[in-house]
């Protein structure tokens, strides 16, 4: 699960991975028709086909910008960040103001761990375009990652300025609080993510950290079983509300739920959480 990152991945059209065809070469009179074509691919779930045609479009007018974006956009599609970084660099090459060229292309390059390079396009998208939300997003993610936490929250609430009924912002914005110990902060901007989108498991997750950090424990057993009704292989769901038991006293619930923790963990490879988890169980039946 991507956990926080999905508002920063949104592309502007609607691609489907389930390609079922191979690509089938074609003539195309002109790029524009290339395009057309391309966008119809999209439509139909033909992801390889649309990359073919988005490919002529760029062969036959290297200056179209729109068939670079698009030809990003499929290549994001399919996991192949290098080749999607590539066309988005074509695509602002060709359009040296195409805001969302520079916002996905610092998005594939934060995926690829390229974090100078991301925040040097995501600034310019900033600056091109200062009230695109997403922009400010993917670049207080970037800042994030870079550890930078105070310059990642000023983006972040620029960027909830601008888009406000997006919930992922709100998240973001409750993780720095939360990584900060401002906890009051965390839980409102929790509470807003899960108000705009009540199936987001990680909010619940992390709602519920943060109650357990202020003591709360029968509050935030109510969050974690949110957060595995939502995501049942959620391992930390389970063992945050295992922990959250033993503190209320109620250890035969407790070493049940982190049993299940140690077999999801165990099941997902997660090794270092199954020695944490069995150090817990452990401690539990002392």
């Amino acid at each position: 699960m991507n956990i926080g990152h999905r508002y920063g991945l949104s592309l502007l059209i609607a691609l489907s991975v389930n390609t079922t065809k191979p690509a089938i070469a074609q003539d195309f009179r002109s790029a524009e028709a290339a395009l057309e074509q391309g966008v119809i691919h999209v439509q139909q779930g033909q992801l390889d086909d649309a990359i073919a045609a988005f490919k002529s479009a760029v062969n036959l007018d290297p200056t179209l910008a729109v068939a670079h974006y698009n030809l990003g956009l499929a290549y994001r599609e399919q996991r192949d960040m290098q080749a999607a970084a590539d066309a988005f660099w074509q695509a602002t090459q060709a359009d040296k103001d195409f805001t969302m060229a520079y916002v996905n292309l610092g998005a594939a390059l934060l995926d690829g761990g390229n974090l100078e390079q991301a925040e040097s396009y995501l600034q310019r998208a900033v600056t091109l375009e200062p009230q695109l939300g997403i922009s400010h997003y993917n670049l207080g993610l970037v800042q994030r990652r870079q550890g930078k936490l105070p310059d990642a929250l000023t983006s972040f609430l620029t960027a909830v300025e601008h888009s406000p009924q997006a919930p992922e912002i709100h998240y973001q914005i409750g993780l720095i609080y939360l990584q900060q110990s401002q906890l009051d902060g965390a839980v409102q901007a929790f509470e807003t993510a899960i108000t705009l989108d009540n199936r987001y498991p990680e909010a619940h997750y992390n709602l519920g950290i943060t109650h357990f950090g202020r003591g709360e424990s029968e509050l935030a057993l109510e969050q974690f079983d949110r957060a595995i009704q939502l995501y049942p292989t959620f391992g930390h769901a389970y063992y945050s509300k295992g922990l959250a038991l033993a503190e209320l006293g109620r250890t035969n619930e407790a070493e049940q739920v982190l049993q299940q923790a140690l077999n999801l963990y165990i099941n997902q490879g997660r090794n270092q959480w199954v020695a944490n988890t069995q150090a817990q169980l452990d401690r539990i039946r002392q």
